[in-house]
């Protein structure tokens, strides 16, 4: 029976007095009449809006006494002894409303603050209290409903959990059975997935397995079913919650993938713009946004990928725990689930992006600032754009502008005296932009960011944070190259503003130099589009003549000679554009009378049969085979050639270069490219060619014909 409204007006003012005084430095005792309404604040008999001011003020509370505590045990023991005595003796009273109050309590104590309420659990004679509770109202509905909440917090947590036994799960299941309660179904489930899931870790750490009296599948189909049909939002938060834990199960990720029905029920439970209530939710505070969200990063995400060491890693933890069990499984590999192999995860993303999971994700992201959710929408997204086809209908559901909304929640604008300070990020702030940076991969500027250019500038920064912070990884680092190369080509400006971002060139002129090919080729083609679009990095590369510069040049010149075809065209591009620099030209001049590598690979790039190896390459046993071939590598060597060959201002160099040039074949190579032409006299390599010939027979050399 609901109280009146006076009794719950006085409740209000005293939890509003309690509130004042736990924000009041002098005051922190509360007295026996605060506390006893702050107890009785949960109890179902108060409506919800005086549970969400209750759950206010005993969030303050702990928070409270854990910033005047000197240690987190000092802090969970003085939660304690404010709480534990009132709340063990109201659930072991013999009064229904006293119990009630004791048990609502001590289950909103584990949403609030875990610690002190898993040791309020663990008190002397609480547990068989809670049972007590059972017998003596054997048929008091709010004290089911009361205790099934109770122990599905409780379970969730492993030093509470060895306390239930199996009359506990036995009381589950058979409320979780009866189809009279929908809420007590509901809570009853929950705790039953809890108990089982966490009995199953509980087992595996010790190298044994735990007793299960209900499957998976049917606890996951028994929640599914009240998603499906329950219209409380008590009811639903709980089924929800269930299911989240389940849609860790292989076989319960394929199930629910499967069924769009249930999907598109459980998709309309997102609010769809920040404070309206989802359908058929009577409280925004009910919404179980979190746990639609945790099942949609689940049905999606792939298997974490190992490096070797840390696949040596998890190995020796599998010793050292097979080892504890008698040793009898130390060699033998764990079998992975075929439902979770990268096929079946890309199947699963297909089938809930066409039920409408993105639209899902994005009003998640709109309907909350929780970090947590939008954390979980970021993890979602960035398994979902694995799938390059998949990216295209992200765009278009407006996945890339609730991920930039993530990101500004993660990196705000920087502070003047911010510049040199590298931001606090962990693992999981990256993921947001490594989505980004897919999508930027693949699609133009504009279809990512919109007709606006500030939205690109904005995206420069978490870009370049990527690539330069050091709890980044090397695959996040090269993606975000590759999306800073394809917003670079946008425009000077955007060029401009990549090149001047804090600490992104040093750490890019490293990862040229990066053994890992991919990495070393993205970083070579950032260089390659910054050089032809921003006139500062022209000046740093060769635009200007210095020791810098001939140092950058060097490195160049060392890149069109990898055995990668993408790496050579990006470097021998740069090349192409600095070589129209006189400076750069001298520099490569010293480069060239230093180690006479210069014209040699320049040449191969034309011709690798006409033109002889640089030195040091003749012996290498990894180079039997010969460099690729290309077109585009045959523009870029003659193009990088005529404009070296003009860009010598000094006479005994321009004799030098030109009979070094025929000594090492690219006269040949040169003749050879231009007799290729004869059928095509459009070829836009005609032109350099002939006018490097010309250059050539000038300063004379004989040219074959």
């Amino acid at each position: 029976m609901s109280l009146s409204v006076s009794d719950t007006d006085s409740a209000a003012t005293v939890l509003d007095a309690v509130l004042k005084k736990t924000q009041d430095k002098s005051r922190t005792t509360f007295s026996p009449e605060e506390l006893s309404v702050l107890i009785s604040a949960f109890s179902p008999t108060y409506p919800a809006s005086l549970h969400s001011k209750a759950y206010i003020v005993l969030s303050a509370s702990c928070q409270r006494c854990r910033a005047e505590a000197s240690s987190p045990d000092d802090g969970t023991q003085a939660i304690c002894k404010i709480f534990e005595i009132p709340v063990s003796s109201r659930i072991a009273d013999t009064e229904e409303r006293e119990v009630l109050a004791g048990l609502t309590f001590l289950a909103a104590l584990f949403d609030v603050d875990h610690l002190s309420a898993s040791s309020i659990f663990q008190h002397d004679g609480l547990v068989e209290s809670v049972t007590d509770a059972l017998d003596l109202f054997p048929k008091s509905r709010n004290i089911d409903v009361a205790v099934a909440h109770l122990l599905g917090r409780a379970a969730g947590h492993k030093p509470c959990r060895a306390l239930l036994g199996k009359d506990h799960q036995h009381w589950l299941e058979w409320k979780s059975r009866q189809k009279d309660d929908q809420e007590l179904r509901a809570a009853a489930a929950v705790a039953m997935v809890k108990l089982s899931k966490g009995s199953s870790l509980d087992a595996t750490e010790v190298g044994g397995s735990a007793e299960q009296s209900m499957d998976d599948s049917e606890l996951a189909g028994l929640m599914k079913g009240l998603v499906m049909d329950s219209r409380e939002s008590s009811s639903l938060a709980d089924a929800v919650e269930g299911l989240a834990y389940m849609s860790t199960n292989p076989s319960v990720k394929e199930t629910l993938s499967k069924d769009a029905t249930f999907l598109s029920r459980l998709f309309s439970l997102v609010p769809r713009r920040k404070g309206a209530s989802a359908p058929s939710l009577e409280d925004v505070a009910g919404s179980p946004l979190y746990g639609i969200v945790v099942i949609l990063a689940n049905l999606c995400s792939y298997r974490p990928r190992l490096s070797p060491e840390e696949a040596q890693m998890a190995k020796l933890r599998r010793m050292a725990k097979a080892s504890k069990a008698g040793g009898q499984t130390q060699d033998k590999e764990p079998e992975e689930d075929p439902l979770d192999n990268d096929d079946r995860v890309r199947e699963r993303g297909r089938r809930i992006l066409q039920a409408g999971a993105m639209e899902a994700l994005t009003s998640a992201v709109r309907a909350t600032d929780s970090r947590a959710v939008r954390s979980l929408v970021a993890k979602a997204i960035l398994s979902l754009v694995e799938e390059k086809e998949n990216r295209g209908k992200i765009l278009q559901a407006g996945g890339a502008k609730a991920l930039i909304t993530i990101i500004q929640g993660i990196l705000p604008p920087p502070k003047p005296s911010d510049t040199a300070r590298t931001p606090q990020l962990e693992a999981s702030d990256f993921e947001p932009i490594q989505a980004l940076a897919k999508l930027a991969i693949t699609a133009a500027p504009v279809q990512v960011f919109g007709p606006n250019e500030g939205a690109i500038y904005d995206a420069i920064r978490p870009f370049a944070l990527m690539v330069t912070h050091p709890n980044a990884n090397l695959l996040q680092r090269f993606e975000a190259m590759m999306a800073l190369t394809n917003l670079s080509s946008q425009s000077p400006e955007t060029a401009t503003r990549i090149a001047r971002a804090e600490g992104l060139m040093n750490k890019v002129e490293l990862l040229m130099l990066e053994d890992h090919t991919l990495v070393r080729r993205a970083a070579t083609e950032l260089v390659c589009n910054l050089v032809v679009g921003c006139e500062e990095i022209f000046n740093k590369w060769g635009g200007e003549k210095n020791s810098a510069s001939k140092s950058k040049l060097q490195v160049l010149v060392a890149l069109c000679d990898v055995d990668d075809l993408p790496t050579r065209l990006a470097a021998s591009g740069a090349l192409a554009s600095l070589t129209a620099s006189p400076d750069a030209c001298a520099s490569l001049v010293e480069l060239e009378n230093e180690r006479h590598r210069v014209l040699p690979i320049l040449g191969q790039l034309v011709d690798p049969t006409a033109v002889s190896q640089p030195p040091g390459d003749e012996d290498d046993e990894d180079e039997d085979e010969e460099l690729e071939s290309d077109p585009g590598l045959v523009h870029r060597g003659i193009v990088c050639l005529r404009n070296f060959f003009y860009g010598i201002e000094n006479k005994a160099a321009q004799m030098e270069i030109a009979a070094e040039s025929n000594r090492v074949g690219i006269v040949r190579a040169l003749v050879l490219a231009v007799k290729g032409c004869a059928q095509n006299t459009t070829s836009p390599i005609l032109r350099p060619a002939a006018e490097a010939l010309k250059w050539l027979l000038e300063h004379g050399v004989e040219i074959p014909v």
